[in-house]
C-alpha cells in the first residue's frame, strides 16, 4: 500500500470508532483483566485534559514505516507544526520525506498549499475542526497529523470495541516522565505514552496495523506544546502567494471547485 493511502487508512481506523464514554468504561470492567480500568482511566484523563485547551501549537515528529517491494522496510520522515484554535480553527505546515506542504483551515474553507509546486487547492468545508477533520479525510482524501490527538472526544472513538487495555510501564520521552500504554482493538492497535502530572500531554503516539504480516507503524513524538500564545484569527486565512496557481484537490469528491 501506498504511503499516503497507509496514512488514511491507519488513522482511519483509529478514529472510525464511535461509541459514548460511560458506556466503555462500563464494558471494560466486563471483559475482565484484558481491559484494565486504569489504562481506560488514564487515556480518559488525557483526552478530557485536551479536550479543555481552546488553543495550542506542537510540534510533531513522524516516522513512517514503509515496506518496499524489495521487501526492505525503509522509515520515512515528517515534521509538522500544528496550530490548533477551537473550535474552527487549525493550520499544519508539514515537510519531509512523505510531503511538502501547508494545510489552513479557517472554519469555512480548506486549503492546502504546496509550496515547491506554488500550487494550492481550496474546498468549502465543515464548521468545526471535528467535522472538518472527517471532511478532509473522506471527501478529499487529507489526512491531517495527529488527528486523534486534536479531535474534541477523541476517548470514545479510540476505545469502542477495544480487546485489550493495560498500562505498559512508566517511560521517559523527550525528558518527560509518561505512562506508558497499549489498546488493541481489530485490525490496528495504539500506544501512548502520556505525561505524568497535572498536564497529561501526550508525548508519544504509535498506531500499528495488525492485520497484515508486516505490521508497520506509524511513530509520532509530540513535542513543545503550547497554550498560551495568543494566535489572531487572521492566521488562519490562507492568502496565496505571488504567482501561486490553483488547483483541484487529487481526491476531490465532493464536486467542489478550485477558484
Amino acid at each position: 500500500m501506498k504511503t499516503w493511502n497507509r496514512l488514511i487508512a491507519v488513522s482511519g481506523m483509529a478514529l472510525g470508532l464511535l461509541t459514548l464514554s460511560v458506556a466503555v468504561c462500563t464494558d471494560a470492567r466486563a471483559q475482565g483483566a484484558s481491559v484494565d480500568p486504569v489504562a481506560m482511566q488514564k487515556l480518559k484523563r488525557m483526552s478530557d485534559f485536551l479536550d479543555g485547551q481552546p488553543q495550542f501549537s506542537v510540534n510533531t515528529q513522524s516516522v513512517i514505516e514503509e515496506m518496499r517491494f524489495s521487501g526492505h522496510r525503509v522509515d520515512l520522515d515528517l515534521e509538522a507544526l500544528v496550530t490548533v484554535k477551537r473550535p474552527n480553527k487549525l493550520i499544519a505546515l508539514r515537510s519531509g520525506e512523505v510531503m511538502n506542504e501547508q494545510l489552513y483551515y479557517d472554519g469555512k474553507t480548506l486549503t492546502l498549499f504546496h509550496p515547491t509546486e506554488n500550487t494550492y487547492a481550496t474546498a468549502t468545508a465543515p464548521d468545526t475542526i471535528e467535522t472538518m477533520i472527517d471532511f478532509a479525510r473522506e471527501t478529499v482524501g487529507v489526512l491531517l497529523p495527529a488527528a486523534d490527538l486534536v479531535y474534541r472526544g477523541a476517548y470514545p472513538l479510540m476505545t469502542k470495541d477495544v480487546t485489550l487495555a493495560t498500562v505498559v510501564g512508566k517511560a521517559v520521552v523527550n525528558g518527560v516522565r509518561c505512562d506508558h500504554l497499549l489498546f488493541s482493538h481489530p485490525g490496528v492497535d495504539f500506544q501512548v505514552w502520556i505525561a505524568e502530572g497535572e498536564q497529561p500531554w501526550p508525548c508519544k503516539y504509535v498506531v500499528t496495523e495488525t492485520d497484515t504480516a508486516t505490521k508497520l507503524s506509524i511513530t509520532t513524538f509530540l513535542s513543545g506544546w503550547n497554550t498560551s500564545a495568543a494566535v489572531p484569527d487572521s492566521k488562519f486565512n490562507f492568502v496565496p502567494p505571488k504567482g501561486a496557481r490553483a488547483i483541484p484537490f487529487p481526491h476531490d469528491a465532493s464536486g467542489a471547485t478550485s477558484p
